[in-house]
């Protein structure tokens, strides 16, 4: 297994390795449904888009899909390519 390093924007300068084919292949399919335009979406609304791209041999099932939306999330968001739009629920765009 290849592992990727990767950050948190609530914990700056802590590092996590993960599977670097999970992380890549759920990185693709957030940028891909993530708008470039405000409001942004909702972490629902990103979930639900998501689903649909990612492949049944890397993720059967969806299995594990939200915890690594959200680990990519928190890493985009660290890498500064994904921003959270001001206001409530949490909507995020790209930068």
């Amino acid at each position: 297994m290849t592992v990727i390093e990767v950050g948190n924007v609530n914990h700056p300068g802590k590092v996590r390795y993960v599977d670097a084919e999970k992380y890549n292949a759920m990185r693709s399919a957030f940028l891909e449904v993530l708008p470039k335009t405000e409001p942004g979406l909702t972490i629902a609304e990103i979930n639900a888009r998501i689903l649909p791209l990612l492949s049944a041999a890397v993720f059967p099932g969806g299995a594990k899909a939200g915890w690594w939306a959200k680990t990519v999330q928190l890493d985009l968001e660290t890498k500064g390519l994904a921003v959270r739009s001001k206001g409530s629920p949490v909507r995020l765009r790209r930068s």
